[in-house]
């Protein structure tokens, strides 16, 4: 892969990618059901269409590891996901972890996002942890394929932080992926973590989070790109100081544009962009699209994880948005004190 001169900044006018229409409700919610794929948080949203019908893949955490369920919107209503993407015992790298976190899809930040085809087939990423427990272990990457959505059987390699062309900044695991085809070629961008430190009560965590580039013209053999992470942390006193993470990156035109999600040192998550015009060399604007809520909000948390999509022509940017509940719900004998869902800010009502 070439390496690439940094970009200069680009002319691009943040009212493009705002969405400062917040609702104040989750558009879907764990379930707090024992033994429930979703008894503890739902997370992740990745955001589609197929023939005129949204739908959303979203990840469910049940207190032993991440699945993925697949819903449709039915009248505005979200339906309840159906796992389609579950753990597999059979497969060392999806034992306790399978979160499918995108598929490949029109790459039009001005489309509904309707999914691709490609050979009959589509195409997903995920990641997963080695061991149960809440994202316990070094992360890797994996892809899979589906013909209905429904069904996915595994393919290509796997990206992972003990591989050879792993950076130090991506030793502690990688996280959330996002996977597109342009020109011919796959990319995939994922965030990593450069130490791995699970169990740390510390806030903000001791780790780094920055968001890096593999391509590949087959989904088997993936070369990152020599100048990573692509987005790195920002500098002291920014909101994205400690992460960069969850990339979903869209073209207007002739600008590509990188929704991100970042940390700053108080420990919360907050919702950014950065701009590019060869997808390698990416400009970060100064610009927060979504702020955490007020004190009582369901984002006073956090607000990230970000999954853009243009449906009847208006934006919408789907988030994970995370509060604190005044008490804590008891599920499988575990005290889940955040309530994490899915939420919707949207450019117009």
């Amino acid at each position: 892969m070439t390496d690439t001169i940094t970009s200069q900044p680009l002319d691009f006018p943040t009212d493009r990618v705002a969405t400062p229409l917040r609702e104040d409700r989750l558009v879907i919610r764990p379930s707090f059901v024992e033994g429930a794929f979703d008894s503890h948080a739902v997370d992740c949203p990745f955001v589609f269409s197929v023939d005129g019908r949204q739908g959303m893949t979203y990840v469910g955490w049940d207190g032993v590891g991440y699945q993925t369920a697949l819903a449709w919107n039915d009248g505005g209503t979200w339906t309840r996901g159906e796992v389609v993407f579950p753990r597999d015992p059979a497969d060392p790298l999806r034992e306790y972890n399978a979160a499918l976190t995108s598929i490949v899809r029109d790459n039009d930040l001005a489309s509904p996002g309707e999914l691709r085809r490609i050979d009959g087939w589509y195409y997903g990423t995920f990641h997963a942890y080695p061991g149960a427990g809440y994202e316990t272990g070094p992360a890797s990457v994996g892809f899979a394929r589906s013909r209905d959505l429904r069904t996915w059987e595994r393919v290509g390699g796997v990206l992972s932080p003990t591989d050879a062309g792993a950076g130090a900044w991506e030793r502690g695991g990688l996280y959330k992926s996002w996977l597109m085809e342009h020109d011919g070629l796959f990319y995939v961008f994922y965030n990593a973590k450069d130490v791995d430190d699970y169990g740390s009560i510390v806030v903000p965590p001791p780790w780094i989070e920055q968001t890096g580039l593999a391509v590949s013209r087959d989904l088997e053999v993936w070369e990152r790109y020599a100048l990573n992470p692509v987005l790195s942390a920002g500098a002291p006193g920014a909101f994205d100081e400690r992460f960069a993470s969850d990339p979903c990156v869209l073209r207007d035109g002739d600008v590509w544009v990188m929704f991100y999600f970042g940390l700053a040192t108080d420990g919360h998550a907050r919702e950014g962009y950065a701009t590019s015009r060869d997808l390698r060399a990416w400009v970060k604007s100064d610009e927060v699209l979504l702020d955490v809520g007020p004190a009582g909000s369901i984002d006073s948390l956090h607000t990230h994880k970000p999954a853009v999509i243009t449906w009847n022509g208006r934006l919408e940017h789907y988030y994970t948005a995370v509060a604190l509940q005044e008490e804590p719900v008891l599920v499988s004998g575990y005290a889940q004190q955040e309530l994490r869902g899915i939420a919707r800010a949207t450019n117009r009502a």
